[in-house]
This record gives structure tokens, C-alpha cells and sequence, in this order.
């Protein structure tokens, strides 16, 4: 087993620093996509990543914006390149706590097979809207599952096993922007892969940006929900077989 880390990041450069360094204890090889960020952006990535040696930390560059989702799917087929088993997501944005990474580490150790994921533990800083409008998402996926097991789809924080995600993104064509995170972990639960929890606070840094785009994002959202409920109906047979038998 070989781990890496893997950072998305488009127009974070304030906050990348911060994160690299909080990973750099744990001795692992670190991905840093930058996804078409600004120019004035694109140029504090990189001199963030020159500040750290290279084998500590590898920059993969992209001209254009493809989405959280794209930036995720490139930095796993390197680190599959690299010979890594599993790749360990971090936002770029400071949300994240760096602490609960043993954890996750530990869980994924002892079942390589499986995608480990945060469930956010959040506190007074969350945006309400953001709050409330991740448990339609939550129902929407406990009917497309047929199950409660995913308690959560939306959080960035979780362990890929990378020969399982390669596999299904060379099949399926997977939502590149803020649809992913929910679109490839239920997809990969339906092929059976197991899906564990691992409860981590998460914060929302004072004066933090968000890249989400409300009109287009939650447009993106619903039509992914619409595919993966007509998904579910297509499986339906399978998912209540797994669901007798889990009883």
C-alpha cells in the first residue's frame, strides 16, 4: 500500500501554504493540481509548491478550468502513475482538519478496498444556507442507494482506493464540478465498494471564498440527482438483494 496526498486547488493561493505544511509530518508524497486558476493565482501556486523539495511536492498545471472534478481524476491518474494504491483528498481552502488524518490513514490500512470519507462535524462558522442545503442532498442519495450508509456525500475530506476510482472513471463519464464528490461515491458504492466514516470538524475560515456558483452549480446538482435516481431504478434489483442481505 502507497499513499499521496491529493489537493485540487483553483484561485486558493492564500491558504495553500498552510495546508502543504500541515501535511508534510505525515511523510507523504504530495499532488497539487492547479485548475486554470487566475494568472495572478497560478503564479502564487507555483512559487507556494517551489518552496517545498520536489519530491515532497509535485505541481500539475492546467490552462484551462475543468472543475473540482476534473482537477481530482487528473491527480489520481498521476499518483496511479506514481504507483500509488490510494490518494487522500484535501481542499486547498483551509477547511479541513489536518489532525484527523491518522484516522482516515488507519481505516484505509485496515480495509484497502474501501473509500473513507469525513462526515463534517461543523461548527457556528457554516454558512446556514450551505448547512440546510446539503440535507436534500443527503435524502436524495439515501434514495438513490436504497440505504442510509452514506452519511455524507459532499465532504472533500476522504481516501480514494485508486485502482477502483481509475477503473470506474475510465467507464462512466463522472460530473466534473461540484457534483463529483456525491456522483463518484455513489456510483462507487453501487459497484460495491464499501464506503466508512470518519466524524472530523470542519470550519469555514473568516473571510474564506467559496468557488461554488449557485445558479450553475445547483443546476448541475439536480441533473445529477435525475441521472443517479434513474440510475438507482435501473439497479433497483441488485440494491434491494444488498439490502436483504445486509439485514
Amino acid at each position: 500500500m502507497s499513499y499521496c496526498f491529493i489537493i485540487p486547488c483553483y484561485n486558493h493561493s492564500t491558504t495553500l501554504h498552510s495546508t502543504i505544511s500541515g501535511l508534510l509530518p505525515y511523510q507523504l508524497p504530495v499532488i497539487v493540481v492547479d485548475d486554470g486558476s487566475a494568472p495572478e493565482h497560478a503564479a502564487r501556486i507555483r512559487q507556494v509548491c517551489d518552496d517545498f523539495a520536489p519530491q515532497q511536492v509535485t505541481l500539475l498545471r492546467k490552462n484551462i478550468n475543468g472543475g473540482k472534478g476534473e482537477a481530482v481524476i487528473s491527480a489520481i491518474q498521476l499518483a496511479q502513475q506514481q504507483g500509488h494504491s490510494h490518494a487522500l483528498q484535501v481542499d486547498a481552502d483551509g477547511q479541513h482538519n489536518l489532525d484527523d488524518i491518522p484516522a482516515m490513514l488507519r481505516r484505509s490500512q485496515q480495509q484497502p478496498e474501501a473509500l473513507i470519507s469525513g462526515r463534517p462535524l461543523y461548527d457556528e462558522s457554516v454558512p446556514k444556507a450551505r448547512l440546510y442545503g446539503r440535507y436534500a442532498t443527503h435524502v436524495w442519495v439515501w434514495i438513490e442507494t436504497l440505504s442510509f450508509s452514506l452519511a455524507d456525500s459532499m465532504c472533500g475530506f476522504r481516501v480514494y482506493p485508486v485502482a477502483a476510482f481509475t477503473e470506474l472513471v475510465n467507464k462512466v463519464r463522472i460530473g466534473r464540478r461540484m457534483d463529483f464528490d456525491t456522483e463518484i461515491m455513489v456510483r462507487l458504492y453501487w459497484r460495491g465498494v464499501p464506503v466508512e466514516f470518519i466524524p472530523t470538524r470542519v470550519i469555514y475560515p473568516e473571510n474564506g471564498t467559496s468557488n461554488f456558483k449557485v445558479w450553475r452549480d445547483n443546476l448541475m446538482i439536480s441533473w445529477m440527482h435525475t441521472k443517479l435516481f434513474f440510475g438507482m431504478l435501473l439497479r433497483l434489483p441488485v440494491l434491494l438483494r444488498r439490502k436483504l442481505q445486509s439485514r
